[in-house]
């Protein structure tokens, strides 16, 4: 990492941060926000490894080097990249109880996942700890704060949430990545299974005859989603 003050200057720059110029040579000419936009761009489109400062200043018309006085080092940028990507979109938080609050809140955080599915390969160490980032946290322990949940079990709350949101919102894209070839694929697979294990349901009975979320394969991650959001708040205390 490059300059730990800089680089959340960096995060910051539309809370309050100066970020300072080139200390030398020719004054800005790039737009950090332009940067990141096209280097999630690139993330969304081909994922998270076809990101590189040497591919993103390539559509820029730079060289690498060129990007290190607005980015940084390239962990710097992927840092930058996914708090700017985790902006939080607006919505009211609904009145009528805790599980709809937090699944308002988790449905939120879904869409961006989903929109941006490179953010979960991002683990949990590499936390931005920007403001858009910080932004989701606080909006969920002041959720939690409202509906009274006792401070013990906020923490255990939150890391279930994230956790969920993370894994449905990856099974959401992996879903939405499958083409008819890779739909083709896995049915053939679950045919040859049949062939070669014919006493396949009666060694797995349980696990054979387990009900589907919904009928809709593709929508079964949000719905997954929202019934572990009231399978969670009916174990939390005050709820």
């Amino acid at each position: 990492m490059g300059d730990p003050e800089v680089h959340v200057r960096r995060l910051w720059r539309h809370r309050g941060a100066a970020v300072p110029g080139p200390r030398r040579g020719p004054q800005r000419q790039l737009d950090l926000d332009e940067i990141l936009r096209i280097a999630i761009g690139i993330a969304d489109r081909d994922g998270l490894a076809a990101v590189t400062t040497r591919s993103v200043a390539a559509l820029i018309g730079k060289t690498a080097m060129a990007l290190y006085p607005y980015v940084g080092t390239k962990e710097d940028m992927l840092a930058l990249m996914q708090d700017h990507a985790s902006a939080m979109p607006a919505w009211d938080d609904p009145e009528a109880g805790l599980p709809e609050a937090l699944g308002a809140w988790a449905e939120a955080l879904f869409e961006v996942y989903v929109a941006h599915p490179w953010l979960a390969e991002r683990p949990w160490s590499q936390a931005s700890q920007g403001p858009n980032e910080q932004d989701w946290l606080e909006r969920l322990l002041r959720i939690l704060d409202r509906w009274d949940v006792p401070p013990q079990a906020r923490a255990v709350a939150v890391t279930t949430l994230y956790a969920t949101v993370r894994a449905t919102a990856g099974t959401a894209a992996a879903y939405a990545g499958l083409d008819r070839s890779g739909m083709e694929e896995w049915s053939a697979r679950v045919a040859a299974t049949r062939t070669v294990i014919p006493d396949f349901a009666e060694r797995y009975p349980l696990s054979t005859s387990l009900q589907p979320v919904t009928p809709d394969w593709r929508a079964a991650p949000r719905e997954a989603l929202r019934e572990s959001v009231r399978l969670l708040t009916r174990g939390l205390p005050g709820a």
